[in-house]
């Protein structure tokens, strides 16, 4: 129950930062085609680049459980049994705690901005603790990424964000041929 829960937040997260991605596209197209035709979209920047940060930080939990987070693993992966399932608890730990710090900034910001009405200077002035909120629900879903990896490392000894290794040499061609990691 619990892991179907969290593994729907991790794709509902990976969601909105897709339709996201179709709202940065949008705004542009408006924006480049609206220059030839005399439309403008007021603070239509200030909105891409809301819509950016928010597509950017929605999407960090789904991309590290689906393995795809740029990970430097060169110590890690010579080390096995005991060693390697330490180091992975270390790395989760330091990640969990780094990002619970980002994570409480952004709160604190995106609070005071709205207890202190903080608004946007464009043409069209927006409440921020709006596109700071994104932020902060990102931060917060990747965070609890993290602690549910380390939890799953703690029980079993092997990220789930990593790939199990290849069973045969075809299996290990077509990791390859398909640019996935082995």
């Amino acid at each position: 129950m619990i892991r179907r829960s969290l593994d729907l937040l991790y794709l509902g997260a990976g969601y909105i930062a897709g339709i996201f991605l179709v709202v940065i596209f949008g705004l542009m197209m408006l924006l480049s085609v609206g220059r030839d035709i005399n439309f403008n979209v007021p603070s239509g920047d200030d909105f891409a680049g809301w819509a950016f940060a928010a597509m950017a930080f929605f999407g960090l939990a789904h991309t590290f459980k689906k393995g795809e987070m740029i990970r430097v693993g060169l110590l890690i992966e010579r080390l096995h049994g005991s060693a390697r399932k330490g180091a992975e608890l270390f790395s989760l730990t330091v990640a969990a705690l780094f990002i619970g710090y980002f994570t409480f900034q952004t709160g604190k910001l995106a609070y005071d901005s709205w207890q202190y009405s903080d608004m946007s200077t464009g043409v069209v002035s927006v409440p921020l603790w709006m596109p700071q909120l994104s932020l902060v629900l990102g931060l917060g879903t990747l965070l609890i990424a993290i602690l549910d990896e380390f939890v799953i490392v703690l029980r079993t000894g092997r990220p789930t964000y990593e790939p199990e290794p290849p069973k045969s040499v075809e299996e290990l061609v077509e990791r390859v041929a398909q640019g996935g990691g082995v």
